[in-house]
């Protein structure tokens, strides 16, 4: 894994801890938008302690100034079993910073594939439309729910498959 921060669209994606202060603001965040939109923050869902070295990274978005404007991680999902599937976790972009979550989940992608995950499934709440429409737009489909996700309504699960590296 690059250790170095990626350029996109003056969008600095950098690999950090999960644990890191700004990545704890971006989740944070998150928290507090998820709790307004739903009722739950979803920080139950992510422990730091999920994310195994070589096999999950937390990416950081920042802006052109150096201030963190989102945020996403990848995982191993256990409940996939011996599928080499990860699992989308943290996906946040501020409002009003068009392209970050584009970024951060092209990256997310592209880093799920070289770590040698065949697919990549989340979780999000039916009221979250905007992320729906997201994700929907960038390939990803319903699948059955998984995991603690098994016989709740309120949550769809989504899925895409990754291309081999080449």
């Amino acid at each position: 894994m690059p250790q170095t921060p990626l350029v996109e669209q003056s969008i600095v994606l950098q690999p950090v801890a999960s644990d890191h202060p700004d990545a704890q603001a971006m989740m944070e965040e998150l928290n507090q938008r998820l709790e307004q939109l739903s009722g739950d923050s979803g920080a139950a869902g992510f422990q730091m302690m999920d994310m195994v070295p070589g096999r999950s990274i937390f990416l950081l978005a920042r802006d052109e100034h150096g201030q963190p404007v989102g945020c996403g991680a990848v995982r191993p999902l256990a409940a996939a079993g011996t599928a080499p599937v990860a699992e989308l976790k943290r996906m946040y972009a501020r409002d009003g910073r068009r392209g970050v979550g584009a970024a951060l989940l092209a990256r997310l992608e592209h880093a799920a594939q070289q770590m040698g995950y065949r697919a990549l499934w989340l979780e999000t709440r039916r009221i979250n439309t905007r992320a729906l429409r997201f994700y929907q737009r960038h390939g990803y489909r319903e699948i059955p729910n998984f995991g603690s996700h098994v016989g709740r309504a309120e949550a769809v699960c989504l899925g895409k498959t990754l291309p081999a590296p080449a």
